[in-house]
């Protein structure tokens, strides 16, 4: 079982940057496989970025390569999300996910993630 809590949203403008993190419990965190995916209103949820178990490898969505990056720390059960250069069609609320199964093919699978917190807002004004 692991619970995720995310933090870090609020209201920025165009430009500006932002830094989601995302708490895990548990002593198996670094078992899963994390990721950050996102849903606008009216919209269906969709992937941002994920990492991999050890944190060697990371996987981006096209709208956000060059602009976010997502890291892992496994000693402080911890999932990052650095966000620059905002949009405002960036405008979401953000979730963290844990998938114990993952692979390469499948981190930007919503449907392979096993575990979800409750999600953070962020709004970005233009």
């Amino acid at each position: 079982q692991v619970r995720l809590v995310e933090s870090g949203g609020g209201l920025v403008q165009a430009g500006d940057s932002l830094r989601l993190s995302c708490a895990a419990s548990g002593r198996t965190f670094g078992n899963y496989a994390m990721g950050w995916f996102r849903q606008a209103p009216g919209k269906e949820r969709e992937f941002v970025a994920a990492v991999s178990r050890s944190g060697g490898s990371t996987y981006y969505a096209d709208s956000v390569k060059g602009r976010f990056t997502i890291s892992r720390d496994n000693a402080k059960n911890t999932v990052p999300l650095q966000m620059n250069s905002l949009k405002p069609e960036d405008t979401a609320v953000y979730y963290c996910a844990a998938d114990l199964l993952s692979t390469a093919q499948t981190m930007a699978l919503k449907g392979e993630y096993d575990y979800w917190g409750q999600g953070t807002q962020v709004t970005v004004s233009s």
